[in-house]
């Protein structure tokens, strides 16, 4: 019942009229003419429940540009498969062809030009008008947030989220569960989230203390749809005291806690649920495990990893959609329930093409009123790239590599160390840099930039623990992002090899020297987790670098060497 067609229709459709090569200012215009709104939002509807799901927005309430990566490894069980592929690869997977709106949507290929050509994605208002199509066609269908919502601009970090709690609200969604929102702190989360008109969902989150469910947080909340009794489960990013500070929230803890899944799934169905779906922040792979593991669950809708996928993932009996992140894509799930089972299933991922999908006016206006206390800052140009700045990618991006070179010259380090991070959007060479473009991949409540030495043991250490976090072949061992991306640094990474053992052939840049294990380097970095980190945000860091520098250049050439893959 799972068709890639709805999406890709549009693509072949304009490939047809308009050819696959010539981009330009005619070029935008012509994809425009080839692109409806009418087309995008074109579904037949199917069943009788709908749900809508958005993830990972990162607080973009704008129009941007946003590359996908170039380098996603698989590893173990995973290696070779979705969400695992990217470029050609993925584009054969899925039949997409070049020069088309949908390599433009979903892979990095020719990026630059194709983005000349189809324009910003994303932006609420526009957002909000795709709900608003699928509510007038399905006027019960769910709409829910899978988190990593409050979090990534100027605005939302100036408001401590409520600009995006303001935005969020308008669009009414059901439910939502969290990751970075935690960052904000727990005094003011749960500030939040007690006015929070809809369910803020988590199995998985426990007061620490006492080891059992936080009372804040609900594990499941019930809906009637389509004469369907519906049981939504919350998941929150499992690894939160690990991958963040835990002392910003030390009353909370997490984990994936699949027993307690499956208990919650028992407990629902008992309760007379014929349909349940999980709203998850895990990761791709780590639902795929989870769904493995947990039965009963008809549909997860994946968050954390930022996955773009066309179409469900089946595992066991288990349907996972991934939404893609930035506000850049929104699925819509119908599905078929009878006799409390699921019988089968329609999905769409719909690019949120900002020059096709018109703005819901309201929201737009509403979005306005966040922004205008902060117009002159966001609005101030700070500089100019001829490169792609782009960040995704397992070992490294270009905006990563900027603010690494930054915080050497800037903080006079030998070593910089970048988190591996993957929100943020993308400039195109020969845009300006403006604040607004700054913060929106540095913007965190614990930004400060610090300055201090490191033996080569405890560098070697460090990447070593980080290289674990990702490339181990348990999901459930996957803890982290992408790889922590490092200036001035030569190392090599052997995917193949076991913890302990993939980091290697440590050298300075500048020189070819060799790292030595009992000898101290200056080292300057970003996002500690240790509480009292001292240092200027690294905001400041980047902007002092970019205007000393007039227009930044960068190669985007990688400083690791990858094999085993």
């Amino acid at each position: 019942m799972i068709s890639r067609r709805d999406f890709l229709q549009v693509s072949m459709a304009a490939a047809s009229l308009y050819g696959l090569s010539g981009f330009g200012a005619w070029a935008k215009v012509a994809a425009q003419q080839a692109l409806t709104q009418d087309q995008l939002l074109e579904f037949d509807t199917f069943g009788n429940v709908s749900i809508i799901h958005v993830t990972d927005i990162h607080a973009q309430m704008m129009p941007i540009y946003f590359r996908e990566p170039e380098i996603n490894i698989g590893v173990g069980s995973n290696k070779g498969h979705v969400p695992h592929l990217t470029g050609a690869d993925f584009r054969k997977a899925y039949g997409v062809g070049e020069g088309t709106p949908a390599q433009y949507a979903l892979t990095y290929e020719d990026f630059s030009s194709l983005a000349k050509s189809y324009g910003k994605v994303g932006g609420l208002d526009r957002v909000s008008t795709i709900i608003n199509s699928i509510r007038a066609d399905r006027p019960d269908a769910l709409l829910l947030d899978g988190g990593d919502t409050w979090h990534g601009s100027l605005t939302c970090y100036k408001t401590e989220g409520q600009d995006m709690v303001n935005v969020m609200n308008a669009l009414k969604p059901d439910a939502m569960t969290f990751h970075w929102e935690f960052t904000l702190g727990s005094e003011r989360v749960n500030e939040i989230v007690e006015g929070l008109p809809f369910a803020a969902l988590g199995q998985n989150i426990f007061d620490a203390e006492w080891d059992e469910p936080a009372e804040l947080f609900k594990p499941y909340k019930f809906f009637e749809r389509g004469g369907v009794k519906v049981a939504v489960i919350g998941q929150a990013f499992p690894y939160m005291p690990i991958a963040n500070p835990r002392w910003m929230f030390p009353e909370y803890s997490f984990g994936i806690r699949d027993e307690n899944m499956q208990e919650m799934v028992d407990e629902v169905r008992a309760a007379g649920a014929e349909c349940v779906v999980c709203l998850s922040h895990n990761g791709f792979d780590v639902d795929k495990k989870m769904a493995s593991r947990v039965k009963g669950i008809d549909v997860i809708l994946s968050g954390h990893t930022h996955d773009a996928l066309p179409e469900p993932v089946l595992i066991e009996k288990t349907y996972i959609v991934a939404s893609g992140s930035n506000g850049k894509f929104v699925s819509r799930i119908d599905l078929d329930i009878r006799n409390g089972k699921m019988m089968g299933i329609k999905h769409k991922l719909i690019p949120v093409f900002s020059d096709v999908i018109a703005p819901d006016p309201v929201i737009t206006k509403l979005i306005d009123e966040q922004r205008a206390p902060y117009k002159k800052e966001l609005e101030e140009v700070i500089g100019k790239s001829d490169s792609l700045l782009y960040r995704r990618g397992n070992f490294s991006g270009t905006w990563d590599d900027l603010i690494c070179e930054a915080l050497i010259e800037e903080r006079e380090a030998d070593i910089s160390m970048s988190p591996g991070v993957r929100w943020g959007p993308s400039i195109l060479p020969g845009q300006d840099i403006t604040r607004e473009d700054l913060f929106n991949v540095t913007s965190m409540s614990y930004g400060e930039a610090y300055r201090t030495k490191m033996t080569g043991e405890f560098i070697h250490v460090i990447l070593e623990d980080v290289a674990d976090n990702i490339f181990n072949p348990d999901p459930y061992y996957q803890q982290g992002g992408d790889m922590v991306r490092t200036g001035g640094l030569n190392f090599t990474c052997d995917i193949s090899k076991p913890q302990g053992k993939r980091i290697s052939d440590l050298t300075l840049t500048k020189t070819g020297e060799k790292i030595e294990a009992s000898k101290e380097y200056w080292v300057a970095g970003w996002a500690s987790v240790n509480e009292g980190t001292e240092g200027p945000q690294i905001w400041d860091v980047v902007e002092s670098f970019i205007r000393k520098k007039g227009t930044v250049s960068v190669s985007g050439e990688s400083n690791v060497k990858v094999v085993g893959v």
